[in-house]
């Protein structure tokens, strides 16, 4: 008799919703829509041209040109023995603004004891400190939204998944470093007809 009596109760906990059940079709409906709403956010805009931009030619790019400076070629100029401000005017041929976002001062000092060095050569007087509104200290985002924002910048970086996300935007040219040397990519030549 006792078994009996466990067998009925463990059917009853097994019953299950009949799948025509309207319960069901609300949920099923809700779930619809979520989807549907995701697709329309995961269609991508493009992204409309700024108006100082004709074909690949940047009109905001003009001597003394604006050098937006990330942690890691901080690092890798310190590290090839290269002098920030005497190589970006062997590059470019003009006079250079290095620029620090707070992004990056973030990062040198969290990285430590090991990178005081660049640290001390970010807080050279001589670089501008830009400062930043939003939250967080990831430089690589923070880089790429102030890029985007303002194409006035050239973007001196080490880094490939930087420099492949900055590719994107037109008209931002990057400078890295080749063979000891500074190497810039994509600028345009400014004294061309348009």
């Amino acid at each position: 008799m006792g078994k009996a009596q466990k067998t009925r109760k463990f059917a009853q906990v097994k019953r299950l919703l009949n799948p025509n059940d309207i319960r069901l079709k609300e949920n099923q409906l809700k779930q619809k829509q979520k989807e549907k709403e995701e697709k329309e956010k995961a269609t991508r805009r493009v992204e409309q041209v700024a108006s100082s931009m004709f074909l690949a030619h940047n009109s905001a790019l003009v001597p003394p040109y604006r050098v937006l400076i990330d942690t890691n070629f901080i690092n890798f100029s310190l590290q090839n023995k290269l002098e920030l401000m005497s190589g970006m005017m062997d590059c470019l041929y003009a006079k250079c603004i290095p620029c620090v976002t707070d992004c990056v001062m973030a990062e040198l000092e969290k990285l430590g004891h090991r990178y005081r060095v660049a640290l001390r050569v970010a807080r050279d007087p001589r670089f501008e400190r830009i400062p930043c509104s939003h939250s967080g200290t990831y430089a690589d985002d923070c880089i790429v939204q102030r890029v985007t924002a303002h194409r006035c910048y050239i973007v001196a970086t080490c880094d490939r998944e930087l420099r492949r996300r900055i590719r994107k935007v037109p008209g931002v040219p990057l400078m890295y470093i080749v063979t000891r040397r500074y190497a810039i990519e994509r600028l345009p030549d400014q004294g061309a007809p348009v």
